[in-house]
């Protein structure tokens, strides 16, 4: 009889899945518009409710087991830290909508390429992880950690570049607010990667 894959860890790939389509629609959403904004604000807080829906039915499952895949704080913290992930998005675009930018300028636009590409990586690695293929999971967090170099270079030259484009003071503070928190979420998905390693560490 084939056996019953374990709920913990299904809960754990459906808030991967989660955060990968969170970030995929993050990085891709076309904004040309005003109007497009509030679509995509709205559009990326439908995750971040999802998501919390998730993480509550973790909690209630973890509190349930006795004997669990890996132990309950590794899991709790892996599970909190993938849905901080959402949460970073959604105050992105929430500011986004907030101050009606709708030209996304190259750094913002590098930016959201490397959050979809950390996603993705995160989702191969718990997808791996839920199959307890733990050997194979490093390349993946290694990826995540030279994305978010890149984006530290990325937010360093975009600011530098911000004080020299602009004059207004109020379009300065506006563009560094953004900057800083792609940044934040790309160090979300960074520490996302560093509980897989944590995981993978305690149990090979």
């Amino acid at each position: 009889m084939k056996k019953k894959p374990d709920k913990l860890l299904t809960l754990l790939l459906d808030i991967a899945q989660n955060m990968k389509e969170c970030g995929n629609a993050f990085s891709k959403l076309e904004i040309e518009a005003s109007a497009d904004l509030k679509v995509f604000s709205e559009k990326i807080k439908d995750f971040e409710t999802k998501g919390d829906s998730i993480i509550h039915e973790t909690i209630i499952e973890l509190n349930h087991a006795f004997i669990t895949p890996f132990e309950h704080e590794d899991i709790l913290l892996l599970a909190e830290r993938m849905d901080e992930v959402v949460d970073e998005l959604e105050e992105v675009a929430v500011y986004f909508y907030m101050y009606g930018i709708t030209e996304m300028d190259e750094y913002m636009q590098e930016f959201r390429k490397y959050i979809g590409l950390a996603v993705d990586e995160l989702y191969v690695a718990i997808d791996l992880l839920v199959a307890k293929q733990l050997k194979k999971i490093k390349e993946h967090t290694v990826n995540v950690k030279s994305y978010e170099e890149i984006c530290d270079m990325n937010e360093r030259k975009a600011i530098r570049k911000l004080f020299k484009k602009y004059t207004d003071p109020i379009k300065i503070i506006q563009y560094k607010d953004i900057y800083e928190m792609l940044e934040k979420s790309v160090d979300a998905c960074q520490d996302v990667a560093k509980s897989l390693d944590i995981i993978v560490m305690k149990n090979l």
